[in-house]
């Protein structure tokens, strides 16, 4: 599954419970670094791209697992939502910040259900992050956590257009 646990979509499809009633995610493509899966909430269907970092900085921080995802919501339409999820809780009103080679991206975060998110403001930005990803090798996420801590995750972005046109595809985005 690409380094993708159960764990770690045990921990998503716990996300999606907590807003709505959700199917557990079914894998539909692994693409080197990178896992497609398809799901419903609320009887909606959403379609998601997600990675675990391949590098995880300091290596003594405890936190539970991260992974950044890329979702379509057709009955939303939205296509193509960043979320990063750090598997702590963010210090309050920390910024995060996204690099692709020398293309540097802030992130807005927040803290719910215990877990620490992190989106972009708006959808130009999320469309410029994304091309970024797509023509990069390598997305650095660097965040505060709740304690103070500084974080660094390295996600390889290998696979990344593969897994989005599977997911776009599954969601007729």
């Amino acid at each position: 599954m690409s380094g993708i646990s159960r764990s770690v979509l045990a921990g998503f499809f716990g996300l999606l419970a907590t807003a709505a009633m959700a199917d557990a995610p079914t894998l539909i493509g692994s693409f080197k670094d990178w896992s497609a899966f398809q799901t419903s909430a609320s009887g909606r269907k959403v379609c998601f791209a997600m990675a675990k970092p391949s590098a995880m900085e300091p290596k003594k921080a405890k936190r539970d697992p991260a992974y950044f995802m890329i979702s379509d919501w057709p009955a939303r339409k939205i296509k193509g939502e960043l979320q990063i999820m750090p598997g702590y809780q963010y210090k309050d009103g920390a910024l995060v910040t996204a690099t692709v080679g020398a293309d540097k991206f802030d992130f807005f975060s927040k803290n719910e259900g215990g877990q620490g998110k992190a989106w972009v403001e708006d959808q130009d930005q999320e469309k410029r992050v994304l091309e970024a990803m797509k023509g990069g090798a390598r997305l650095v996420v660097t965040g505060t956590s709740l304690r103070g801590t500084n974080t660094k995750d390295t996600y390889a972005l290998g696979g990344l257009s593969d897994a989005l046109q599977k997911v776009h595809e599954a969601c007729a985005m």
